[in-house]
């Protein structure tokens, strides 16, 4: 999945508030808030900034394990989102672009890459974070279950005990 990074803080509800205090802790949400969906799907994600808006054109590195990437002097994310996709494309490879931008849209779909809205995008993330909620309540409840029915206190006293082994 390619991200046009810019193209979701300004569209998600909680980045825009962000971005109007720091954008650089708008980005860092957004990264976080992918490397959450990729772990919950199974994705791999690369999210796409316009050079513009930060040092260090042309940038690359890993946050959380999702692709971050910079566009060089005078490139957009737009351009780079279509070169990407030219490059990714392969028949075993399903490429998910998401930007509301829709003369974007249109350019990586006639490319062979599929396109996902932000609020598709947003929605799906909220999804994967209730989705994240439910596993971790659920192997809180195994975890706390025993066969005997103990009190806080005295699963305290047994935990100590174990962890001093």
């Amino acid at each position: 999945m390619l991200v046009d990074g810019y193209n979701m803080i300004g569209a998600w509800p909680e980045l825009r508030i962000l971005k109007d205090k720091d954008l650089g802790l708008a980005r860092d949400r957004l990264i976080e808030m992918l490397a959450e969906y990729q772990a919950y799907t199974g994705y791999q994600v690369k999210v796409i900034f316009d050079a513009h808006m930060v040092d260090g054109v042309g940038k690359r590195y890993k946050n959380h394990r999702v692709d971050v990437l910079y566009t060089r002097k005078n490139e957009t994310a737009d351009e780079r989102i279509e070169k990407l996709v030219l490059d990714l494309k392969r028949i075993d490879t399903n490429i998910h672009v998401a930007t509301s931008d829709m003369a974007e849209q249109s350019m990586i779909f006639g490319s062979g890459a599929l396109r996902k809205s932000a609020r598709e995008l947003f929605m799906e993330i909220e999804a994967t974070e209730k989705g994240i909620d439910k596993q971790v309540q659920k192997t809180q409840k195994k975890r706390n279950s025993t066969k005997i029915p103990l009190s806080d206190e005295i699963a305290e006293i047994f935990e100590k005990w174990r962890r001093q082994r």
